[in-house]
């Protein structure tokens, strides 16, 4: 049990800095690099994932480990996937050296999250559910959630640390200025919420912004892929001239028949549509296929 207990060594702001330096490793706004010095932090976006001995755990961009280690301290099984080779290689060496118990718990995937599916994550293809725990890079934060969620039915949760801002759009419901694609999308899934904020002064190097956490838990049950393309494409052209009603805005793709039938007012925007709004629309839409003109 010497690597489950809460006094474990997790990794502070002079951890980091000797790590990456015998690494030879920077912080690069490449993959948008950086890393947590706040062992309580870790501890608590844990916390809030809901990780016990039994999780089976995806972590994406651990970086130098801060989160790793406080993943690996509860007990779980995880996978993590690093983009930056380096860091790739240094992590083992990492983990091995604060929590040597807790090494065969860890695989270590060198890839692109984005370009990640059941064949390349086999771990994960068991269909048996797993969270995603992570501090992601905030330009990509958004697309590899929604990748994720689309390849990997069985991710049943996650916990994420992202921009502030890019966690009220994920959370925002219709109606909100900054509800949007994003925040549609997701709700297609399940049920977004934000969970707390992150100061600046946790990270190496501090960011510009302040970050927030994100609670995510998935649908019992799935919805079939041809009704999401067709529900997803509809999102994407409402809110590409969101300004704009839909009957504007859709006048290309959805008769005027469809709108009545799923009992939407043509004149709304699609920035007051729920989720459920969209889906009952592209329903009504595969109804009148033939009336289209």
């Amino acid at each position: 049990m010497s690597d489950t207990a809460p006094t474990a060594h997790l990794l502070g702001a002079a951890d980091i800095r000797r790590i990456a330096d015998e690494a030879g490793v920077s912080p690069t706004k490449k993959f948008g690099q950086n890393f947590v010095i706040d062992p309580g932090t870790v501890r608590r976006i844990v916390r809030e994932a809901h990780v016990e001995a039994d999780t089976h755990v995806l972590e994406v961009g651990p970086g130098l480990g801060s989160l790793t280690l406080a993943i690996l301290e509860t007990g779980a099984t995880m996978t993590a996937v690093e983009i930056d080779p380096p860091l790739a290689e240094r992590l083992p060496n990492t983990v091995a050296e604060f929590m040597p118990d807790a090494s065969k718990r860890l695989s270590i995937v060198n890839r692109d999250a984005l370009t990640v599916d059941p064949s390349t994550l086999p771990e994960f293809a068991d269909g048996k559910p797993f969270t995603l725990v992570a501090n992601l890079p905030y330009n990509v934060a958004t697309p590899i959630l929604l990748i994720l969620l689309e390849r990997f039915d069985n991710l049943d949760s996650f916990l994420v640390m992202v921009q502030k801002e890019v966690a009220d759009r994920l959370a925002a419901t219709p109606g909100n200025k900054i509800y949007g694609t994003p925040s549609v999308k997701l709700a297609w899934y399940g049920e977004a919420k934000r969970v707390g904020t992150i100061g600046r002064n946790v990270f190496w190097p501090a960011p510009n912004v302040d970050s927030a956490l994100v609670h995510f838990q998935r649908f019992g049950t799935p919805r079939p892929q041809e009704l999401r393309e067709r529900t997803f494409s509809l999102i994407d052209a409402a809110f590409g001239q969101r300004r704009k009603t839909l009957h504007a805005a859709l006048k290309k793709i959805v008769p005027a028949e469809a709108f009545a039938a799923a009992g939407i007012d043509p004149t709304r925007r699609g920035e007051t549509l729920t989720i459920d709004e969209f889906v009952a629309l592209a329903t009504a839409m595969e109804g009148n296929e033939g009336k289209r003109s």
